[in-house]
């Protein structure tokens, strides 16, 4: 008998253990239940005042409980974390600020570019292959004039997503939540206890500086995951806050469901921007343990869409013109099959087509056909 493949760390379940990864850094696994996840990693970095939390996790009761024990191991209180920051709109990041901010009323920190429509439930945290076996500008571009940052640092409070499906730009249905947690959101409205995203109080771009555990920490804008991604950097303890854009073993989902023309390129660019960054000795991830070498990381991320990418090449020269379902239905295994894998292809196939090395055009039925 086959023995069973060893789990990725990602997939570890949370341990209720606290432990010091940098100074003033603590490192708390809170349990999530998703697709090739164990855990979500939840950081408190500590000052004078309370603490910070880097992505409170799940917006679940247990996942909650789970924060404040993790915080008492600690000798902290929720009442004690004056702030929140959120990597990026996926629930298992954001989920807990809800929680946190009504109990500390602490001030909340996110991208500017945040979103609960397409970079919110709807799309996985990861590739769909995994899920199954700082002064940079903005995303690569001049910032804009001063006064345009200002505005984009206004205070804002996020839309509740819309989940009534719909078609995709290549023709297929968009991926919906499962439908057991579209019934319980729906009984939530109706009983009026709707989870409500609280307001971005200090929204922030990429190059800004805050001030966390009473050091700088330079914020990093890494779109392709979703395009509000952000990471952090603190060059005086040469750490490096990666949320879900760097994962040890995990390659993140890059979705065609997205505001971003080429979510491949813009995530490509976001990774050469992260391994350029000097003064890092230490990856803290979302998920899975604390690594060193983030340029490697990054080198072997790109290496793996490369290699996507030379697929679906290949797999043109098998089939001929196609749609995407078909490109799907070869480069995935069967128990993949679906949405969330249809996204990943048409966010390839639209980054050769940009490229220059394919063309699209709609067939009688809607669908976009590819042809190399």
């Amino acid at each position: 008998m086959e023995s069973a493949k060893p789990k990725r760390e990602e997939q570890e379940t949370a341990r209720e253990g606290v432990t010091e990864v940098a100074k003033d850094v603590l490192r708390m696994e809170l349990p999530i239940s998703m697709p090739g996840l164990g855990h979500v990693n939840c950081y408190a970095l500590l000052d004078s005042e309370g603490a910070a939390l880097i992505d409170p996790g799940l917006p679940t009761g247990s996942s909650f409980v789970a924060l404040k024990q993790r915080l008492r191991q600690a000798g902290l209180a929720v009442k004690d974390c004056h702030t929140v920051v959120v990597t990026h709109s996926h629930p298992d990041h954001f989920g807990g600020a809800s929680r946190v901010l009504a109990e500390s009323n602490g001030k909340l920190i996110a991208h500017s570019s945040f979103s609960l429509g397409m970079g919110g439930h709807g799309k996985p945290e990861f590739s769909v292959n995994d899920l199954h076996a700082h002064e940079d500008a903005e995303a690569g571009r001049e910032p804009g004039p001063e006064a345009d940052r200002a505005r984009a640092r206004k205070p804002f409070t996020p839309a509740s997503p819309d989940y009534s499906g719909g078609r995709t730009p290549w023709g297929g249905q968009q991926p919906r939540p499962p439908f057991k947690m579209r019934m319980r959101w729906r009984l939530m409205r109706t009983l009026g206890k709707a989870m409500r995203f609280p307001t971005i109080t200090h929204p922030v771009l990429g190059g800004d500086v805050i001030r966390l555990a009473g050091r700088e920490f330079f914020v990093v804008h890494t779109p392709g995951h979703t395009e509000d991604h952000i990471c952090l950097h603190d060059p005086a303890e040469e750490i490096f806050l990666a949320g879900d854009h760097v994962l040890p073993t995990i390659t993140p989902h890059i979705s065609g469901l997205t505001l971003e023309r080429d979510p491949l390129k813009a995530f490509f660019e976001s990774l050469d921007r992260a391994a350029a960054i000097e003064h890092v000795s230490r990856v803290l991830p979302a998920h899975g343990h604390p690594f060193s070498d983030l340029a490697a990381r990054c080198e072997a991320i790109k290496d793996h869409h490369d290699e996507r990418l030379d697929q679906v090449r290949s797999i043109a020269r098998e089939l001929g013109p196609a749609p995407v379902r078909a490109f799907m239905e070869r480069l995935f295994k069967q128990r993949s099959w679906g949405g969330m894998a249809e996204s990943e292809t048409y966010a390839h196939l639209e980054h050769l087509r940009l490229m220059g090395s394919a063309e699209s055009h709609q067939d009688e039925k809607d669908r976009l056909i590819y042809t190399f």
